[in-house]
């Protein structure tokens, strides 16, 4: 899986990415409603995407963000029941995650 916790990692990805389509990542940064600045913060590790602007991305290149997250070899392992709750997952608000993530704390702690 991808490190979220790593700029340069998602910077890299997001660029091969780009450059597979045959985008700059201007190009991108216009296609996504973002700054080329943003990318480039990710890449110097001064800041970290934050979900919605990865969501923003993966809807520009045509992927969920669990495809965009997982290698081939990862997302190959993955259930068809994990598969349908990430990417259900990564349709709810912020909030609403976060709510879902308690609730799953909750439940193993009563188990």
């Amino acid at each position: 899986m991808l490190d979220l916790t790593d700029g340069k990692i998602i910077f890299d990805k997001v660029e091969r990415m780009a450059l597979e389509r045959g985008w700059s990542l201007y190009q991108l940064s216009k296609k996504a409603g973002l700054s080329t600045t943003s990318f480039y913060s990710w890449r110097d590790k001064k800041s970290l995407p934050t979900l919605p602007r990865l969501e923003v991305i993966c809807e520009v290149f045509g992927v969920s963000i669990i495809d965009f997250l997982l290698d081939g070899d990862e997302l190959m392992s993955l259930t068809q029941e994990q598969r349908t709750l990430l990417d259900e997952l990564g349709t709810l608000s912020s909030s609403q995650r976060k709510a879902i993530i308690n609730l799953i704390k909750e439940f193993k702690r009563s188990e």
